[in-house]
């Protein structure tokens, strides 16, 4: 101890040095260090959206006459005098700051309009900036505008030779539709880009309604809208990210799933459209590891056909691949779905970091804007005032000008001159001075009177500008009209598509009206849903329109009727069951292919869809399933609840035997069963007791060697006064009483329902209909399609005859399948 004080007696002894707490001044060292990198390097300012060093690239730019129009120059000359005026730190700094305002993967609208290599999205680095040539985007003009007009601060530069801005007017809401992203000491920031014409609209209402809520602000601000496109979920978090300024969004790249060659067995996923900040490269590279590791199966080959009209990766899958499965692996081992987290941290009023809310993004860069407005109108009026003080001199000047001309002459030097016009007029220094420098050629009439019509000019923009100064209404109005400009000249449509629900089901459920609507499903498995509307009536015997664009090998083999809100179970020959909502399946025109079911269902290359069947949420009910070879098993509702989206087992199967069809029952139904070669057996639901889901079911019907099930309806209690509806596949068709047909014990071999010759062809579609159901519609193999009055159209026979002709046929072509509508609409003449 006594050595540590002898040492400090002999510093204090050597002068003028002061001892500090070393702990003290490291925390205040520390504190100072980050501020500086909090101010001056690392946060955007709220009021322009720019860090420092892209505030000085752009002011550089401004001061080296790199307008739009301009010619470009070398990236290094613009990052040296970056260098020597403003930003006293690396070049490398300054060039990859230039480099990214130029990239429009980057930034939602670009800020520099570059020439020559400035990077991709696979990572590959900008060329050196003397290769490299710039100059200032379009739109960059609009952050520049009237800074010569003392709209906003001023502050010399690092060493005092000159002055440079605090901040841009910004006339483009910057901050929101380029975002940012940056690291401080102890902070980040992570600001999304969003659409010009959405912030715009939102601005543009929190002006004219100061209390707007957040929740009217997302009808003009749908959500960010990045650069790479691709797709945005769960409305529930954008709402949270704009009303705290923070939290996760989750983004997907854009994929879809294509066939690939002609016989349709195999399918390609296109990637066209990443997600945002994602390195192409690397993710390739990602995908092709987990294949390699086996963490990922069905992948033949990965593909970059990217050009520059756009990405391209092209994913091959195997021919026994489940493709909707090894997306959704894609979407959860890659960054093909990644979550974006935002930190809407900005720098407010140049001194104080804030997370702001989307409603305090806009007030502060509305606050900006009105001062920016205010202090360019201010600048103008007093130039107008300063021009106008000096044509009321010359006009003095120009009344007396004989007098004025004497003073001139007889004076002994100019600023005697200037001392006795001001003495003997009353001029100010600024007057006598101009009065001076006035030329002979203004004494004639017409320069006179453009002094005259001038002042007059100017007497009326002062009091415009003194009217704008007094009134916000006004002020506001100006920067309503210069946002609107700007949405006009600049804006665009959304890239990123936005879907309001989570990721749950993965499938995009925005407000879908509760419509009828149709499905159709082809043998190769293509699936679209169509209008009703688009098939219109006519009278039995026609040929139809074209329903369905389809291969030469393919045909129609569903056709549902239904509504847009039904909850859809899809049956596949192989006793699998899957599940998908009716609104999921696009919809197309009536001659559209449509698209391939595997984008929608996990169906392995042998699977077909046998039966889709539109489910209600009834405890009461049932779903009864028939085979080929007349095995019927009915199993409860519920137990079918939760189907997961690989599918689940609905009946166990026995060799040689395919589900042929399931449909809903209800305890007091009847079931009737139809076999192609024209047979039927009617028989109470009682006799079928409830079984288990993977049950294999009990015998429904005896069947002949060549006869197998083609069908099977229910009989609802109180429909005995209705009819069955019995079509062929060469066209011929009739309905019988249902009275007709009575009810049998299970196991039967059952009663004839048609006769069945080499003119009608075998039996391929029967229907139970009442007095409600209004009319029949029937496709053929090739895709055409009739729709038919079910009353007028289709005589009432009895079961054992063939029918009439209710479509006519190409010699090539056949009935595919039928279907029962309930809509009344005008009867047509037959196309």
């Amino acid at each position: 101890m006594a050595t540590e004080d002898t040492n400090i007696q002999k510093i204090e002894n050597m002068g003028n040095i002061e001892l500090t707490d070393i702990v003290s001044e490291m925390e205040n060292a520390y504190i100072d260090y980050s501020m500086s990198v909090i101010i001056d390097r690392a946060l955007p300012d709220v009021r322009d959206g720019l860090k420092p060093v892209h505030r000085r690239i752009l002011y550089a730019m401004h001061e080296l006459g790199l307008r739009p129009e301009a010619k470009f120059r070398k990236s290094a000359t613009i990052v040296g005098d970056v260098l020597g005026k403003y930003h006293p730190h690396g070049d490398t700094a300054v060039y990859d700051s230039l480099v990214r305002m130029a990239q429009d993967f980057s930034l939602r609208y670009t800020l520099v309009n570059g020439q020559g290599n400035f990077g991709s999205m696979d990572g590959d680095s900008a060329a050196a900036m003397r290769y490299t040539e710039a100059k200032m985007a379009k739109i960059t003009r609009e952050m520049l505008v009237d800074i010569d007009k003392n709209t906003v601060n001023f502050v010399p530069n690092y060493d005092g030779s000159r002055n440079e801005p605090t901040v841009l007017p910004a006339r483009v809401p910057n901050l929101l539709i380029n975002g940012g992203t940056g690291i401080a000491v102890g902070m980040a920031t992570n600001i999304p880009p969003h659409n010009l014409k959405e912030v715009v609209g939102a601005t543009i209402a929190l002006i004219e309604n100061p209390e707007i809520t957040i929740e009217e602000l997302l009808k003009f601000v749908k959500g960010p809208d990045f650069p790479t496109g691709g797709e945005l979920y769960n409305i529930d978090n954008i709402r949270q990210v704009y009303a705290t300024g923070r939290g996760p969004l989750v983004t997907r790249a854009k994929a879809e799933i294509i066939e690939r060659g002609k016989k349709g067995n195999a399918f390609d996923i296109i990637v066209s459209e990443m997600t945002y900040q994602t390195n192409k490269a690397t993710l390739i590279e990602k995908m092709a590891n987990l294949v390699r590791d086996k963490k990922l199966d069905g992948i033949k080959d990965i593909r970059d056909e990217s050009d520059r009209d756009g990405v391209r990766v092209v994913i091959e899958l195997k021919s026994d691949a489940y493709p909707q499965k090894v997306l959704n692996k894609l979407y959860k081992l890659t960054d093909l779905q990644k979550t974006y987290h935002v930190n809407m941290l900005a720098l407010c009023d140049g001194i104080e970091p804030k997370t702001l809310s989307l409603k305090q993004a806009l007030q502060y860069y509305i606050t900006h804007r009105k001062e920016v407005v205010i202090r360019k109108t201010e600048f103008e009026l007093q130039q107008a005032k300063d021009r106008a003080h000096i044509l009321e001199g010359l006009k003095k000047a120009l009344d007396f000008i004989d007098e004025v001309i004497s003073i001139i002459r007889g004076s002994e030097s100019k600023e005697i001159a200037k001392v006795n016009l001001i003495k003997r007029f009353e001029f100010s220094q600024v007057q006598a001075q101009a009065i001076l420098d006035m030329r002979l050629q203004t004494l004639a009439g017409l320069e006179r009177q453009k002094i005259l019509d001038e002042l007059a000019e100017l007497v009326l923009l002062i009091q415009e500008l003194e009217a704008i100064l007094a009134s916000e209404e006004r002020i506001f109005a100006i920067i309503k009209n210069d946002l609107q400009e700007v949405s006009d000249q600049y804006g665009d449509e959304r890239k990123t598509r936005v879907f309001k629900e989570d990721l749950g089901d993965f499938k995009e459920t925005d407000f879908i009206p509760n419509e009828d609507t149709i499905i159709i499903l082809t043998k190769d498995g293509y699936i679209k849903r169509v209008d009703p509307k688009e098939y219109r009536s006519q009278r039995r015997g026609g040929v139809g329109v074209s329903g369905v664009k389809t291969r030469d090998d393919d045909a129609v083999s569903i056709f549902l009727h239904t509504n847009t809100h039904a909850k859809l179970l899809f049956f596949t020959n192989n006793g699998r069951v899957l599940k998908l909502k009716a609104y999921e399946i696009p919809q197309g025109s009536r001659i559209a292919k449509g698209q391939s079911i595997v984008n929608f269902l996990e169906l392995s290359k042998q699977e077909q869809i046998q039966s889709i069947l539109p489910t209600e949420d009834s405890p009461n009910s049932f779903i009864s399933i028939v085979t080929k070879l007349g095995i019927i098993k009915k199993s409860a509702m519920s137990v079918y609840a939760n189907v997961r989206k690989g599918g689940i087992i609905a009946i166990n199967l026995k060799d040689n035997d395919t589900l042929i069809q399931a449909t809903v029952t209800c305890p007091d139904d009847d079931i009737i069963l139809f076999t192609t070669q024209g047979k039927a057996i009617r028989f109470a639901q009682e006799e079928l007791r409830p079984m288990g889901r993977t049950a294999a079911g009990v015998k429904a019907m005896t069947l002949k060697s060549d006869d197998t099930v083609l069908a099977m309806q229910t009989i609802r209690s109180g429909d005995e006064q209705g009819w069955l509806v019995i079509a062929t596949s060469y066209g011929y068709g009739k309905k019988s009483k249902l009275s007709h047909y009575k009810v049998q014990k299970r196991g039967g071999s059952g009663v004839k329902v048609s006769k069945i010759t080499t003119k009608t062809g075998p039996v391929i579609g029967a229907q139970v209909v009442t007095s409600e159901s209004k009319e029949l519609i029937a496709i053929s193999l090739g895709g055409n399609i009739i729709k038919l009055n079910i009353q007028k159209d289709i005589p009432t026979l009895s079961r054992d005859t063939q029918g009439v002709k209710i479509m006519r046929l190409s010699q090539d072509d056949s009935i595919a399948s039928i279907a029962v509508t309930t809509e009344d609409e005008p009867e047509e003449e037959t196309e």
